[in-house]
């Protein structure tokens, strides 16, 4: 591991609109470590992530992902910031209207490739490490719920992110399925990549145990404190 965080942030405070809703939130994620965020619905871990990816500013304090200061970043530099940044929803968020393969080359696309032979190369290597080497040309609504999110997933790692951000990834799947999601999610933090999970899902924690952010009261308490 590196001894600089790839995720760092500093005694900031997270408002929502004009509400605050955490205050003097520290957080330190390393290069390919595996980090659990709990806490009750509306205590502030979808704010958290929407602040990692710039969607809510950061007004003070000290904050970082991937090398990019987020108190400093100009609107320009956001899509760049995001490249680094894969990002998983609990509801897929696919293109109901076009294929599997059709729906990553939409994300490639959209984020500046242009070489077809590497772009097909990538594709492939991302279904390959999802477990969906021959269902590119499947519709989404050809797939169970769990190929969906592993579609989810490859999307996310299209453009090789140092940082993957979970948002209830195994909400709408069924226990088995969502262990699954969790072992992926696993072995691509043991390859090198960041993850950050939100979670409610305490069977997946002690399933896979890992270190614990915890929203609650307005702060945000790591198991190792």
């Amino acid at each position: 591991m590196t001894t600089f965080p790839i995720i760092n942030l500093n005694q900031i405070p997270i408002y929502q609109k004009s509400t605050l809703v955490l205050t003097n939130v520290c957080i330190k994620i390393f290069e390919g470590e595996l980090v659990y965020l709990i806490g009750k619905t509306g205590s502030g871990k979808s704010s958290i992530l929407k602040t990692l990816y710039a969607d809510i500013p950061v007004l003070d304090g000290e904050a970082s992902v991937a090398e990019f200061d987020l108190r400093k970043i100009r609107e320009k530099e956001i899509p760049y910031l995001r490249r680094k940044i894969g990002i998983v929803f609990q509801d897929f968020q696919l293109l109901i209207d076009r294929t599997v393969n059709d729906n990553l080359l939409f994300i490639m696309k959209a984020t500046g490739w242009k070489n077809k032979k590497k772009m097909q190369e990538q594709l492939q290597d991302v279904l390959v490490k999802v477990g969906l080497s021959t269902k590119g040309f499947k519709m989404p609504h050809q797939l169970s719920g769990g190929e969906q999110q592993r579609v989810a997933i490859a999307r996310a790692l299209i453009n090789d992110p140092e940082v993957i951000l979970a948002d209830e990834p195994t909400g709408n799947l069924d226990p088995e399925t969502s262990f699954g999601i969790i072992r992926l999610l696993k072995e691509i933090a043991e390859s090198g990549s960041s993850v950050l999970i939100a979670t409610h899902n305490y069977s997946l924690i002690e399933k896979y145990p890992s270190r614990i952010l915890k929203c609650e009261d307005g702060k945000v308490y790591s198991s190792e404190d």
